[in-house]
């Protein structure tokens, strides 16, 4: 934790060069350019870049490119204060920056994370900021991993398995006053929080704040649970096992030409929150959702009145689903979920009473951030790590996590068997130049919801890139796995040799691979759905911008392939979280500010519509336009939230927008706690009984995006 080395993240590069024949220039000009980049060394586009005139108070406004370059030409000589802007980054401002006639200066500036909410819109009481996640393991790697990295190194110092295991309060006492405050002594405040919340999993000092017990809306009774399957419900990620996420006419209770009339009934502020990435599951007239801080909530669904919480280890981010269940012989409902520290829970849907938990994945980085799937007796967890962000530095041992679904007994939360994306078992491979063991095979998570086949007894997931090289052939693509025993029934390898670490397409690491990939990710479940013909396909849609049909029947045979990027995808990847799909379409948000659809049977583009969104918010800062999260639809409506805070209803016919409504502001929450709305950036919307739910805030691992801790409830009057 060498104070050098904190100073060195933090440094600007100023370089003058004389340059009097570059274009643009004139011979009474001169010129500022550069390159910003992220704490990870990551190249940051679409930052505003500001040079103000000291003498004229005259501004000359860019953007900065894919690259992260940016070019002010035809500056008059002076001197020019320098502003730098981006969404989730720490605003930059260099005073004193000197232009002479015919010289070109070169200011290239690395951002910090910084908390972001939707413009004058922070809600008193909730978050001051929280350092991202990425940001913060990368922090843990380059100043701590030496002594706390590796278990088998023989030191004294506990391992990062045994950090983990933590509570934020505990890691946060010993950076600050414990026996790590002395190596600790020259990071912030601010610095050691984000280190304690991303080892934990929630952030510190949250208490029992989150607790329904000490909320002023808690519901005057709690009846018994009926039966789910019974009224309108949404249950788990994509609403059914074959995750379509649409909602039919009959569980809507809404239609099509009503949707221009939904207003916000009411608000449910998360404590202490900064990402609502929780989505909402309905069922018997309640509302169920997890939380950042750990906390998983039901509500009662028309008044948002709070019928019990339920405190996880970690933070909550995967939908809920709830099914029946046996306890002391009686037929009961239990509601199912994981956390951020890959435990997996069964709880009591009545009361939130506890009924079983396990843990499924021993590697210190796993996590779960796909919705488990449960199918009669079984629940299905896919398993996600935080391995691929964290293995840029050298200290740290890259890479041995494999993604895997794991299958439960939804009785008793037994392990009844464990399939992992990649066979072999990761191996030491070579040393880098500081001499950390490396390792391979690695890779190939799964960060999607399990879809179900019954009527040919298979799962299906979509897996994640390689972290090591040659990439694992089960990297990117399709698999199918046997429901009782989790054989590998077909896999189908959609895009090939993408191994990528985060960080390495802009610096320098011996654990990068040689030959780095695109990263493309599967992030969105397959959907299955039937053709008019009775044949099936399943759809998957990529970061690519790929959306293929691939053939069930046949091995997982290609039936057709659509790109939908008009330009080459930018950074997290043009379709992140996935589409929805009818009887005849399929419908996909894209980053690039925009939603597609696409016909089942062909791949055929039904049509593509472009968002208007502000360049600048009202503080006059860049406004995310990025559509990442799940798109959720119902007969002749497709919802869609974006990261500008923009929830849309667009037509299925032509993706025109018949409805919106921006929760990226203030709001008066049922439960008395400060709540503000940001982007939406994961989960999606959920549909039924005449209400759509949706969770605003989002702040993601990287730090961008606009904070918020609500769950917002519409319907009609």
């Amino acid at each position: 934790m060498a104070k050098s080395a904190l100073q060195g993240w933090l440094t600007i590069s100023i370089l003058l060069v004389v340059a009097a024949s570059m274009a643009g220039q004139t011979a009474a000009t001169g010129t500022l350019i550069g390159t910003v980049t992220d704490s990870t060394g990551g190249v940051v586009p679409n930052v505003t870049v500001t040079a103000t005139s000291a003498d004229t108070a005259q501004a000359r406004t860019t953007t900065t490119g894919q690259d992260g370059s940016y070019k002010l030409g035809s500056l008059a000589p002076g001197t020019y204060r320098v502003k730098y802007e981006a969404t989730g980054l720490k605003t930059i401002e260099i005073d004193s920056v000197k232009v002479n006639v015919t010289e070109t200066v070169v200011l290239s500036r690395s951002m910090d994370p910084g908390f972001a909410t939707a413009p004058s819109q922070m809600a008193e009481g909730t978050s001051s900021g929280r350092y991202p996640v990425n940001g913060a393991l990368r922090l843990f790697q380059r100043h701590c991993a030496t002594c706390h990295g590796d278990s088998s190194a023989g030191q004294r110092a506990p391992a990062l398995s045994a950090l983990m295991k933590l509570t934020p309060e505990e890691i946060l006492n010993a950076l600050t006053i414990g026996p790590m405050s002395t190596q600790a002594q020259d990071l912030s405040e601010f610095e050691k929080r984000g280190i304690a919340e991303a080892l934990s999993g929630r952030p510190p000092g949250i208490g029992n704040t989150g607790d329904a017990k000490s909320m002023s809306n808690q519901c005057s009774s709690n009846p018994p649970l009926t039966d789910p399957s019974t009224g309108p419900m949404w249950n788990g990620w994509g609403v059914d096992i074959a995750n379509s996420r649409f909602q039919s006419t009959k569980g809507a209770v809404i239609s099509a030409d009503q949707v221009p009339r939904l207003k916000l009934k009411w608000a449910f502020g998360f404590p202490n929150g900064i990402d609502s990435y929780g989505q909402a599951t309905i069922a018997s007239g309640r509302v169920f959702v997890g939380s950042d801080n750990g906390y998983v909530y039901s509500l009662h669904a028309t008044t948002g009145c709070v019928y019990w919480s339920f405190r996880a280890a970690s933070g909550v981010r995967t939908a809920i689903s709830i099914g029946p269940v046996k306890d002391e012989g009686q037929k009961k409902f239990a509601v199912y979920f994981a956390d951020m520290r890959a435990n997996v829970y069964a709880l009591d849907a009545a009361s939130g009473r506890l009924l079983w938990k396990t843990h499924v994945e021993d590697h210190p980085l796993a996590r779960v951030t796909g919705a488990p799937k449960l199918y009669r007796s079984l629940l299905y967890v896919p398993v996600s790590s935080f391995e691929e962000p964290s293995s840029f530095y050298m200290q740290y041992p890259c890479c041995t996590f494999r993604g895997s679904v794991v299958a439960l007994d939804a009785m008793t939360g037994r392990q009844v068997w464990k399939t992992y994306t990649i066979s072999e078992t990761p191996a030491p491979t070579r040393k880098n130049s500081l001499g950390t063991q490396l390792w391979a095979p690695a890779g190939a998570a799964i960060w999607n919801s399990p879809t179900i086949d019954p009527k040919r007894h298979a799962l299906y997931i979509g897996t994640g890139d390689g972290y090591t090289e040659p990439a694992a052939r089960n990297s990117d693509s399709i698999m199918a796995l046997d429901l009782n025993s989790g054989r590998i029934l077909w896999s189908v390898q959609d895009t090939e040799g993408d191994s990528w670490l985060s960080g390495c397409d802009s610096g320098e690491s011996d654990n990068c691979p040689k030959h780095l990939g695109p990263d493309y990710d599967f992030g969105s479940s397959p959907i299955l759905r039937t053709l008019p013909d009775g044949h099936q396909v399943i759809v998957a849609a990529q970061k690519s911008g790929n959306v293929f049909g691939h053939d069930p029947d046949h091995q997982g045979a290609l039936l057709w392939k659509t790109n939908l990027s008009e330009t080459p995808p930018p950074a997290q990847g043009l379709i992140v979280f996935g589409g929805a799909a009818d009887e005849h379409d399929a419908y996909f948000p894209l980053t690039t500010g925009g939603a597609a659809a696409v016909q089942l049977s062909t791949g055929g583009r039904r049509w593509l519509t472009r968002f208007e969104v502000p360049d600048t918010d009202s503080s006059g800062k860049p406004r995310p336009h990025a559509q990442t999260a799940a798109a959720s639809a119902m007969p002749g409506i497709v919802f869609m939230g974006g990261w500008d805070g923009i929830l849309r209803a667009l037509s299925t016919t032509d993706g025109e927008t018949v409805w919106e409504y921006n929760t990226a502001r203030k709001f008066d929450t049922v439960n008395g706690v400060a709540g503000t709305g940001g982007s939406m950036g994961s989960a999606g919307p959920a549909i039924a009984g005449g209400m759509l739910f949706v969770s605003s805030g989002y702040f993601s691992n990287r730090g961008a995006g606009y904070a918020g801790n609500v769950l917002l409830a519409f319907g009609l009057d």
